[in-house]
């Protein structure tokens, strides 16, 4: 099912990538969000998922996964390395999350085909990237009131916005992943940085995959 050479990973992004639904609009302040991330520890990794309720950004359900890393690390291709593990935890969730929020990259991918793209079209979901560094184009840096942002352009195109969470502190990246449009895409993520720079989702199942690697280190 999933690759293991680099030139047939590339052919799985390319050929996956007609299948975006990069227009949307996509659920604006769905009712659950999934956040997902994983952890390493040599060749070790653990994935976590964690569902929170979309107002009140509760724990809803969570779900960890633990064993070794699949694919080897390259540029580009860090989907492969976290979809085996990532896939199999959303499917042991009970609930059915209105979108998923990855800690990495969509549109905004040397194939226009990252992280969240990939886990979107696996599993029919809205999806989007939320990256804490830039990955790939070019931008001006946004304003320093929370909500200002500014064009991410790869080759021209807008593939994303840098967008100021918090006031004065540093912006994230966003990009589309699946069925869902950069403004509603951006509104969610500014519902789910209430306090901090990166999205609850994203704190949460952070937090979770260091917890779960951890304990399966012991």
């Amino acid at each position: 099912m999933w690759p293991s050479s680099v030139t047939e990973a590339e052919a799985v992004q390319e050929s996956l990538r007609p299948r975006l639904d990069l227009t949307g609009p996509g659920p604006l302040r769905p009712s659950t969000v999934a956040g997902v991330d994983v952890a390493y520890a040599g060749d070790r990794l653990a994935a976590a998922v964690v569902v929170l309720d979309g107002t009140s950004l509760e724990v809803l359900e969570q779900v960890t996964v633990t064993g070794p890393v699949a694919f080897g690390y390259v540029p580009g291709l860090l989907a492969f390395r976290e979809l085996p593990s990532l896939v199999e935890a959303l499917e042991r969730l009970t609930l059915t999350p209105g979108l998923i929020v990855c800690d990495g990259y969509g549109l905004a991918h040397p194939r226009r085909f990252g992280l969240a793209c990939h886990l979107g079209v696996l599993t029919g979901l809205p999806t989007i990237g939320v990256g804490k560094t830039p990955f790939v184009g070019t931008f001006d840096e946004p304003g320093l009131p929370r909500g200002s942002w500014s064009e991410l352009r790869l080759d021209g195109d807008v593939v994303g916005r840098v967008l100021r969470t918090r006031d004065g502190v540093r912006p994230v990246y966003v990009s589309v992943g699946d069925r869902m449009d950069l403004e509603t895409a951006c509104h969610n993520v500014l519902a789910l940085t209430p306090r901090h720079r990166l999205p609850e989702t994203t704190r949460a199942a952070d937090r979770l995959c260091r917890r779960a690697l951890a304990d399966s280190l012991t």
